[in-house]
């Protein structure tokens, strides 16, 4: 079982030139969820209030476990590193943010940015990270690795 999961966590469909795809996502929704991830920690009694008013149970807690996700996820992302289980880590958080903050209080960020990375993080859960990043580096050192 674990050979397979980390077979699973680094491996790739893409190859090739189309490996630039998962790279630019990667790197545009990274980057992006760490900048909200970061906000998490400048802001924290402003989006602990906003947790609240979204209905989150737990605010003071829940801030800082969707900032560290955020962060560390982000970053795992865009370096390429066991992108497959950071991006659906990832993914689950955003799930959260359109349950919470996008059903009680809606507009563009919380109803179009938020759901267009959580689908960008599910593209990279499907791809992995392609040849461009860690897993890739990762990869070439077992031939036997590939999806």
């Amino acid at each position: 079982m674990g050979e397979r999961l980390w077979k699973w966590a680094i491996g790739s469909r893409v190859d090739g030139p189309a490996a630039f795809v998962p790279l630019v996502i990667r790197l545009i929704a990274g980057l992006y969820v760490m900048g909200a991830g970061f906000g998490k920690f400048l802001n924290h009694a402003q989006e602990v209030r906003d947790f609240h008013g979204f209905g989150v149970p737990l605010p003071d807690l829940a801030v800082p476990l969707a900032g560290t996700i955020e962060v560390a996820g982000g970053l795992l992302v865009v370096i390429g590193l066991l992108t497959r289980p950071a991006a659906l880590l990832v993914a689950a958080n955003l799930l959260a943010a359109l349950l919470t903050a996008g059903i009680n209080v809606g507009g563009t960020f919380h109803l179009v940015v938020g759901p267009s990375l959580m689908l960008a993080m599910l593209v990279l859960v499907w791809t992995g990270a392609g040849a461009y990043s860690a897993d890739g580096r990762l990869r070439k050192r077992r031939p036997d690795i590939r999806r």
